[in-house]
């Protein structure tokens, strides 16, 4: 599965989040260090949900970009 992850750039470092999956961050100095982060936080938040019997979620989420003229 794929889920969209949400990056945030923040003072001393990145944040990251997955809107399907409510819970689920991470944070760290780098863009590739967060990341690694998400992933292995992806992973153990499934196994959480299938670990307490409860359904993973499928993704759902998308992104688009939308251009506007900022002048």
């Amino acid at each position: 599965m794929k889920y969209t992850v949400i990056i945030e750039e923040a003072e001393g470092g990145y944040g990251a989040y997955v809107p399907d999956l409510p819970g689920c961050v991470a944070t760290a100095k780098s863009r590739t260090a967060v990341l690694e982060q998400m992933k292995g936080a992806i992973e153990l938040h499934l196994e959480g949900l299938k670990a307490n019997g409860e359904a993973v979620p499928p993704p759902h989420c998308e992104i688009t970009e939308i251009e506007v003229d900022a002048a």
